[in-house]
């Protein structure tokens, strides 16, 4: 019941890349605020992981576990009936904020349930579903689009969902712990939500209101900025934060942090972006192009336990870094591509990018959490998961912000060169076409153009990113010790 309750919420967060432009096109908004269902979700996560030791400690592991599984499954049911943007995006936000506490909480328990000798194992096999479900995602979430549409990629997690907490609370009540009324960091709480939300709706929002000529962009811009600073003048003085930035004293810690905060980035960006250039430029169904996604996950699995080995015997930090410029150099590869490129040009490289995940995520965890004081190892934990889904919810918007940029100004550069004699529209007026038609068929080549430079162009800049973020590895220094990292979001 807890690895599927683990493989639903990491389900949850891949199913929908593929399911975007579905999305957009059945609620009637742009790509780009279709990508508003994929931000709002993990920015909603990011917020609630903090607080989920204060949850459980309150309400209970066992309760809380529960309570998250059934609301997560009504606010699936809730999106998959949305019928606008705006309500599809409230209900993503209860979402994550349902589905925060479930991966944490499903390892926490394992830990209580299990005997110390059996604990590997069964971590072992919960993290399984870890490595399976985003290869499912994009496979299903393609599937469901195609054959019965984008709602069903939210209505078949109910089932499950509901299964999971009647029998997780037969089978788990009696392992319910002692509940302990700690104090909340409400101020802490409230600054984190505010400049949070005021900088991922600047972020969504500025091409849409041309930026800093909007005010509703400088007055969000202003409240980010405030906020950011109020938070961190309260953390840093608060007796009980809700976020420990003291953790970020330590070398090792920061520097893993900026590493998987530029590098996970760089990967849910260009990840999000893939699906939506196959579905909308290059003539790909959702199930096909989920095809195509979900090739980065083979090789991963397969990687997984060489690079879990591998970590607990070596310095972690050239693992990390050949597993970073593995992904930096895949990708950069990838900003050569044309389109007229078949299945395999574009998912060979997401194939071999796998072989570069696990050697990314593994021992940088572990090398995060080494670098830490052992009763500081849940505060670093969640708020290195906090920094990681925030940075991939902040990269999913200015990918399509950019993608779409500079694929417009793409076309204003090819337009001027493309026919400037008019020979090709006389050529093709000649051979039978109406003007109007050869018009179009002009149009569309300049725009498909247009579209493969500007990916192209945020490939080759995702790649540079990774290139920085590997560099950034070698700022932390030789760790001394090996975490446990089974606690680790």
């Amino acid at each position: 019941m807890l690895a599927a309750a683990n493989f639903l919420v990491v389900l949850d967060t891949t199913i929908a890349n593929v399911s975007v432009p579905n999305i957009a096109g059945g609620l009637a908004v742009s790509a780009s605020q279709g990508t508003y269902v994929i931000t709002s979700y993990a920015v909603a996560e990011a917020i609630i992981v903090p607080l989920t030791g204060w949850l459980a400690a309150r309400f209970g592991t066992v309760r809380l576990f529960v309570v998250s599984m059934l609301l997560f499954g009504l606010f699936s049911v809730l999106c998959g009936f949305a019928n606008s943007i705006e309500l599809l995006v409230l209900f993503r936000v209860l979402q994550g904020l349902a589905g925060g506490p479930l991966m944490p909480m499903s390892q926490t328990l394992l830990q209580q349930i299990f005997p110390k000798e059996k604990a590997g194992a069964a971590i072992g096999l919960w993290s399984m579903t870890t490595l399976v479900a985003p290869i499912m995602g994009p496979i299903l979430g393609g599937y469901l689009c195609d054959q019965v549409g984008w709602s069903w990629i939210f209505f078949i997690n109910a089932p499950l969902a509901i299964t999971c907490s009647y029998f997780g609370w037969q089978m788990l009540k009696r392992f319910e712990g002692k509940l302990i009324k700690l104090p909340v960091d409400a101020v802490g709480l409230a600054l984190l939500i505010a400049w949070v939300a005021a900088l991922q709706l600047m972020l969504d929002e500025g091409k849409n209101l041309d930026w800093f000529s909007s005010p509703e962009i400088v007055i969000l811009a202003i409240i980010a900025v405030i906020g950011f600073a109020a938070f961190m003048i309260w953390e840093m003085t608060a007796s009980n934060p809700i976020v420990n930035l003291r953790v970020f004293r330590h070398r090792g810690y920061w520097a893993s942090v900026l590493t998987i905060s530029l590098a996970f980035g760089s990967f849910f960006g260009a990840t999000v972006l893939t699906p939506q250039w196959l579905q909308s430029y290059m003539g790909y169904t959702a199930t096909q192009a989920g095809y195509a996604t979900a090739m980065s996950g083979i090789l991963a699995v397969i990687a997984a336990p060489i690079a879990a080995q591998m970590s607990t015997k070596m310095d972690p930090r050239p693992l990390v870094f050949f597993g970073v410029m593995w992904l930096g150099g895949v990708t950069l590869f990838r900003s050569f591509g044309t389109s007229d490129m078949g299945f395999w040009q574009v998912a060979l490289p997401l194939l071999f990018q796998g072989v570069g995940m696990p050697f990314f995520f593994v021992p940088l965890t572990g090398l995060a959490m080494a670098s830490v004081e052992t009763e500081e190892m849940a505060s670093a934990a969640g708020l290195m998961s906090f920094l990681r889904t925030l940075s991939g919810a902040f990269a999913t918007s200015l990918v399509t912000t950019s993608w779409e940029d500079k694929a417009s100004y793409n076309r204003a550069e090819l337009s001027g060169f493309v026919d400037s004699t008019g020979q090709v529209l006389q050529g093709l007026t000649q051979s039978g076409m109406s003007a109007e038609t050869a018009r179009g068929m002009i149009d569309q080549l300049v725009q498909s153009q247009s579209i493969m430079l500007s990916t192209n162009q945020i490939f080759w800049l995702s790649g540079l990113s990774f290139v920085i973020a590997a560099c950034a590895i070698w700022l932390a220094p030789r760790p001394t010790k090996v975490a446990d990292t089974s606690n680790v979001h």
